[in-house]
């Protein structure tokens, strides 16, 4: 062999390693999630994700082993070849709300993953078995999606679980439990975390779901439909510090053994039909939060073991049977912020010794039978509500704690620091270090705080510093951050505005963004122990700085050569690959003329085939079937355009259908181009578009459906929802953040002309979402109308 031939065969292997980093099956799995999902990161381009930098990909030896694609607004479906990335060990793509479709059942091959992270996302059908088949799986957390059906039992043998959050889903039937060969979640004797509430379950909490050998710490069941009673073997699971029962019909009476476990910090039984004595409490030490509110406890005096809990911040016992005086001791507990006692038959003299707590700030005993108030103190001048008793009935009376008083929560906003304040443009926010910049924002769910006093500017305060200390150990690119809007929501939960500031520039790159989220989404940020479990959902971002880098790899000359020799032999093979592929492609669109859903699609009067991103065709027929034939019980209203219609999709999912009366039918380049717009507006302030029918001389827009009604309805009383001035400063800043989405950041961008409150429609958490917009006008037709 000669020595040029040697020569151009080793640039050739040259060629190979240098072009070649990626693993086959690993590069075909990214270009496969590439095909099925929109605005992946713009460098996302070449032939080698692992030589290449891609954004949000990691890889080790040549393999991809993390995935981690937060808030980077992406749209579109998990594909099956994801199971190719047989060395992954981390997949999170949370904060993506318009990543939809069902969970692969594949991704039950990837047996070395470690964390599993879908917050946030739309995933909806049932959980694959396959998820019990990844025995290295250490985080599940599939909460905040529409997953229904039961929760699979084989989760139960993911024997190094430690997080598992399948929260806020539809999900139903009951916990299961091992039985014989069956896997159950008792199995999981290392989880410290079962978060299931939200959910649909239902049946009797099995005995067998505690035993001695868990470790559990938060155990958080609410706002299911569980029955029965709740089991003594609870009694042995001795790590816990957070209990959820709320908001369930669990009777009978509260085990006794309850009181062993002495780490519980937060109690929640409320909502509930238990019955029997109120159970006694006085061996939980370090109970700080307990709610036992709305139960069918025997009538009885307030318990005297209360003067034990030295610890307790927050008593409320509304509806629970209550009679007789109010101890004076009661007031005395030195950590005492909020006392709730409200709907009960309390009666005498109410006393507030000289040794009230002075954090107390909150007294609340509305409905009761109070027939005097005694400030043995002297200038108690914190809230105190005695509306609905005698004392109140006095005609002479006009005392401010016979009037009902505003809600508790604070209208905390993180201050700026010793600096000069800045005018920033319209879309930017100060920074509290006064910068100009572009935020990462969203909101921080505390799932069972230990205080109720949310006025007390240290909590805010300190959560702040373990932000910062976070970012600042995990090398974030972070200024500063803020924290703004302090409320509960009807579960309890404590929200948190939270903006996060870029450090060096005015925005974040993708990088930037999807560290910060993963942290969050990974529960790497750990918040002071007072805030309890969290969960946190970002916004869309829409600032990303950069896009994709030129390569600063120096080429020496002999592996370009060698690259110009590979290529011409690259070059023939995919001459012929491609005429073989071209006689394929025919052959495959011929075949597949009379699936395709624009078959029908008139070219000539409508522009041709819509491009659209995230929405998707639905035939007349399909639609007649998830509305029950168009009926009247699915008729939920109706205006200009027509008739709205509720459907629910095969996988569960619920549908808002405007049907377009024949007055209102476009033309079809017209309804073409207004699909396409709709389909490019993604923001959580705005009402989603799922898809369109232009089938059978009809014309429909399929939205996702908003269940709230419209803010009208609430302002109006109509819909019985409360909102208090907290709740409605949210919702006027999530309409205004939809609008400044249309006005700056759609593309064309859309001015919507007629905003008003039947426009503006609540989700479940009473988030505000902009409706209707479609009929508004890209602001380049407003300009062209105008001039």
């Amino acid at each position: 062999m000669g020595q040029r031939t040697r020569l151009i065969l080793l640039l050739l292997s040259i060629q190979c390693l240098v072009l070649k980093v990626t693993a086959n099956d690993d590069y075909k799995a990214l270009i496969s999630l590439m095909d099925v999902l929109e605005n992946t990161p713009p460098n996302w381009v070449g032939a080698d994700p692992c030589g290449g930098n891609w954004d949000g990909i990691v890889c080790t030896n040549s393999r991809v082993t993390s995935i981690v694609l937060t808030s980077m607004n992406l749209t579109g479906e998990l594909s099956g070849e994801i199971q190719l990335l047989s060395e992954l060990q981390t997949l999170d793509l949370s904060y993506n709300k318009n990543i939809t479709g069902q969970l692969p059942s594949s991704i039950g091959n990837l047996q070395k993953l470690v964390n599993l992270n879908l917050i946030g996302c739309s995933f909806f059908g049932t959980i694959p078995d396959a998820i019990g088949n990844l025995p290295q799986l250490t985080t599940l957390s599939l909460n905040n999606n529409r997953f229904n059906g039961p929760i699979p039992a084989s989760i139960g043998n993911l024997s190094n679980l430690y997080w598992l959050d399948l929260a806020e889903n539809q999900l139903s039937g009951p916990i299961p439990v091992s039985n014989g060969s069956k896997p159950g979640l008792d199995m999981l004797v290392h989880a410290k975390h079962f978060h299931l509430e939200k959910n649909k379950l239902s049946g009797e909490i099995q005995p067998q779901l505690f035993n001695s050998s868990m470790v559990l710490i938060h155990l958080l069941l609410n706002g299911n439909n569980l029955t029965g009673s709740i089991p003594d073997t609870i009694g042995l699971v001795q790590t816990l510090q957070v209990i959820r029962f709320d908001g369930n019909s669990l009777s009978g009476p509260v085990p006794l053994n309850l009181s062993s476990l002495a780490n519980v910090g937060e109690l929640y039984l409320s909502n509930n039909k238990l019955t029997g004595p109120i159970p006694n409490l006085a061996g939980m030490n370090f109970l700080k939060y307990m709610d036992l509110s709305n139960n069918d406890f025997e009538a009885p005096n307030i318990p005297t073991w209360f003067s034990t809990l030295q610890s307790l911040t927050t008593i409320v016992m509304e509806n629970a049977g209550l009679q007789g005086p109010v101890p004076v001791s009661l007031f005395s507990l030195l950590n005492l912020q909020t006392v709730v006692l409200r709907n009960n038959q309390l009666n005498g003299t109410l006393n507030i010794s000289i040794t009230y707590s002075n954090q107390l700030q909150l007294i609340d005993l509305q409905n009761n039978s109070i027939v005097s108030f005694i400030d043995t103190a002297g200038g108690y001048n914190r809230d105190l509500i005695l509306v609905d008793n005698p004392v109140c009935k006095k005609a002479e009376v006009t005392k401010s704690y016979c009037v009902v008083s505003q809600s508790n929560n604070s209208s905390y906003s993180t201050p700026q620091n010793s600096c000069l304040p800045v005018l920033c443009n319209l879309d930017q926010i100060p920074s509290p270090n006064c910068k100009c910049a572009y935020p990462y924002m969203g909101t921080l769910f505390f799932r069972a705080p230990s205080f109720s006093d949310l006025g007390i500017v240290s909590y805010y305060k300190a959560l702040e510093k373990s932000l910062m200390e976070y970012s600042q150990s995990a090398k974030l690119p972070v200024d500063s951050v803020s924290l703004s809007n302090p409320i509960r929501d009807s579960s309890m939960n404590l929200e948190l505005s939270l903006e996060v500031f870029p450090s060096g520039q005015d925005r974040f790159n993708r990088t930037g963004i999807s560290r910060i989220g993963f942290g969050l989404s990974s529960q790497s940020f750990k918040p002071p122990t007072d805030f309890g479990p969290f969960y946190f959902i970002a916004d869309p971002y829409g600032h990303y700085a950069g896009g994709p880098k030129e390569s600063k790899k120096s080429w020496s000359t002999g592996i370009i050569i060698g690259a110009a020799a590979g290529g011409s032999i690259l070059l023939l093979l995919l001459l012929l690959v491609g005429t073989y592929a071209f006689r394929q492609k025919r052959r495959a669109e011929r075949a597949s003329e009379q699936l395709n859903p624009f078959a029908h699609w008139d070219p000539k009067s409508s522009g041709g085939i819509p491009q659209l991103k995230g929405a998707r065709s639905f035939s007349f027929e399909e639609l007649k079937k998830y509305t029950n034939k168009f009926s009247e019980a699915n008729s939920i209203g109706s205006g200009g355009y027509g008739k709205v219609y509720r459907g629910t999709l095969p996988a569960g999912q619920l549908i808002a259908i405007k049907r377009a009366q024949t007055e209102s039918m476009q033309g079809g380049l017209e309804f073409k181009t207004e699909i396409e717009l709709l389909s490019r507006v993604h923001h959580k302030n705005l009402v989603s578009l799922v898809g369109f029918c232009f089938d059978q001389g009809e014309q429909m827009l399929v939205y996702e459906y908003v269940p709230n009604g419209t803010l009208k309805d609430s302002l109006s009383g109509k819909s019985g929802i409360r909102l208090d001035w907290m709740r409605r400063l949210k919702v006027a800043l999530g309409a205004a953040r939809g609008l400044a989405y249309l006005h700056e950041l759609a593309n064309p961008p859309i001015i919507h002309r007629d905003i008003k409150s039947t426009n503006i429609l609540l989700d479940e958490r009473l988030n505000a979402k902009v409706a209707d917009f479609g009929l508004s006008k890209p602001m380049v037709m407003y300009i062209a109308l105008e001039c």
